[in-house]
């Protein structure tokens, strides 16, 4: 019997659950990566890296501190961790990447900037779908956040 299988929230929901989370530790990551760039007066392309490191960070700590403070042996937590959220957060950023690259301006826009905020808020948006997709796929599978779902 597959997560998606067990009585509980539809796939649909789960899959929305997941992309919401995935879209938070992303947004979170390329916001603080901007603004220690900003802070640090480093170059874009080193803006944008450690914006999309970040948005990995922060996603999966999003998972992974839930399950070891419910007990879970870090190791456990971390593999649960990766396997349910790479492919997420691989695909919010690169969608949200590629639209703000192909934004005019927007990769020189600084925190202060409408451009700036449009851009990313618009970019992570449109990423949300491919993402969603994802993840309901994922799930269906079992993989995805059925894998954290069934640690608990």
């Amino acid at each position: 019997m597959t997560h998606a299988q067990h009585a509980g929230p539809s796939t649909g929901a789960q899959a929305f659950a997941a992309t919401r989370h995935c879209l938070t530790g992303c947004a979170i990551g390329e916001i603080v990566g901007t603004v220690l760039s900003a802070a640090l007066s480093l170059s874009t392309s080193t803006a944008l890296v450690l914006g999309i490191v970040l948005a990995f960070v922060f996603g999966y700590s999003l998972t992974f501190i839930p399950l070891v403070r419910g007990g879970m042996a870090f190791g456990r937590a971390g593999g649960i961790t990766l396997a349910a959220d790479t492919v997420s957060i691989v695909v919010m950023e690169v969608v949200d990447n590629v639209f703000v690259l192909l934004v005019p301006g927007a990769m020189n826009a600084g925190v202060t900037d409408l451009l700036f905020w449009g851009s990313l808020i618009v970019g992570l948006a449109i990423a949300f779908g491919p993402a969603y997709l994802v993840n309901r796929w994922l799930i269906e599978r079992g993989g995805g956040h059925a894998a954290v779902h069934g640690a608990h």
